[in-house]
């Protein structure tokens, strides 16, 4: 889902900006200030506790903040959440990241409204007269601008090291900044990290689909089983480690494919994302791939099971051991169906992984390769809208 920041100093526009950004994308809105005058107004516990801090123009406890964004967020039912005068120090940034990784989402961007100081009070004390709120008084508003030269301006800092931050300049009319606004969301979507995991049965056909998924939505194909083989060939030390383990139809050892996996990351820093192939097989390896892509801030976009007949792997094995694409593993059918019992043991753990996550989709991989492609390509659509 959609998760997005928008940042600036008070007077900037953040309300009105996030009133089209909400209705453009379908995004939950959240906004601390208004949450706030609105538990005040109700005369809550929260809003008691918090109704001294603004109208000084401080900034609320922690505590309370996270209570009411918890909440907010938790009963999100849109395409992903707008979160404005969220963070507005450090320590916030960090507790936002946690909120949003314990709910399995991710901050696409920080969009920063920037205007001269001057332009902003002139602003606000235009909007004193208007709407009369207490916290646009002109002694209210220098503390606020005070609060925020201190506390809120390194959250900036802490974006642009994330790599999120997009400055806008917020000068101009409420359409001209919007479309600013737009063009920067619009291309920070498109180039967004995309990753797919194809799992399934040795035999099920994945080799030949994720080949073909990975040139559609220009991915870089990342195969584990195509990196040893080429370490073997090469007889490096690592190619010299994997030989007994793919020789008798076993797992290399999970640092090993770990090393392989970021290199071929690594060298391939600019592409739209990845689609993996052999990894992960296991429990424990779909940990160690979120760890894999956490480093590089993103995550998977889904995990696709290519269900297959066990007979139908067999026959498939077979006929490729016949073939100049055969495998070591493929000509012994002890082996085989070794492999693929191995698959059995572990499918059902890293199945109930992604389940959880809401990012698994399965398909019938028996039918002609044209007619499993188009439903792949169709599950693959659906999971980036959803992502």
């Amino acid at each position: 889902m959609l998760s997005i920041v928008l940042f600036g100093a008070p007077g900037a526009g953040k309300g009105t900006q996030s009133k089209m950004l909400v209705e453009k994308y379908n995004l939950t809105y959240i906004s601390t200030g208004d949450i706030l005058r609105k538990e005040i107004a109700e005369g809550t516990e929260i809003g008691l506790q918090a109704k001294d801090i603004i109208n000084r123009g401080g900034l609320v406890d922690d505590e309370i903040i996270v209570q009411i964004i918890e909440k907010t967020i938790e009963n999100s039912t849109t395409g992903g959440i707008l979160f404005d005068g969220f963070p507005r120090t450090v320590v916030q940034a960090y507790i936002l990241e946690g909120l949003l990784h314990r709910m399995n989402r991710r901050l696409l961007c920080l969009l920063s409204l920037e205007a001269p100081r001057e332009l902003l009070i002139d602003r606000m004390i235009k909007r004193a007269s208007i709407e009369g709120r207490e916290d646009d008084k002109k002694d209210v508003i220098l503390n606020r601008f005070n609060e925020y030269d201190n506390k809120t301006i390194p959250v900036a800092e802490f974006y642009k090291e994330k790599g999120i931050y997009c400055p806008i300049d917020g000068v101009g009319s409420v359409e001209e900044v919007f479309e600013r606004l737009e063009s920067v969301i619009d291309k920070t979507l498109e180039n967004a990290y995309r990753n797919i995991i194809l799992f399934g049965p040795p035999g099920s056909g994945r080799g030949t689909q994720a080949k073909n998924l990975a040139e559609k939505y220009e991915l870089v194909y990342v195969s584990t089983g195509a990196m040893i083989r080429d370490e073997i060939e090469a007889g490096t030390e690592i190619g010299n480690q994997c030989k007994p383990y793919i020789e008798k139809g076993n797992n290399v050892p999970d640092l090993i494919a770990i090393q392989l996996i970021e290199k071929k990351i690594k060298k391939n820093s600019n592409t739209k994302g990845f689609l993996f192939k052999g990894f992960p097989s296991t429990y424990v390896q779909a940990y160690i791939m979120d760890g894999i892509l956490e480093k590089k801030h993103t995550s998977v976009t889904c995990m696709i099971e290519m269900q297959s007949n066990s007979l139908q792997c067999v026959k498939r094995l077979t006929q490729r051991s016949k073939t100049d694409r055969r495998r070591v593993y493929d000509m012994d059918p002890e082996i085989i169906i070794h492999r693929l019992e191995g698959y059995e043991e572990s499918a059902a753990k890293v199945r109930s992984y992604y389940q959880k996550k809401n990012k698994y989709y399965s398909v019938n991989s028996d039918g002609p390769v044209d007619v499993v492609f188009e439903t792949l390509c169709n599950i693959v659509d659906e999971a980036l809208k959803k992502a």
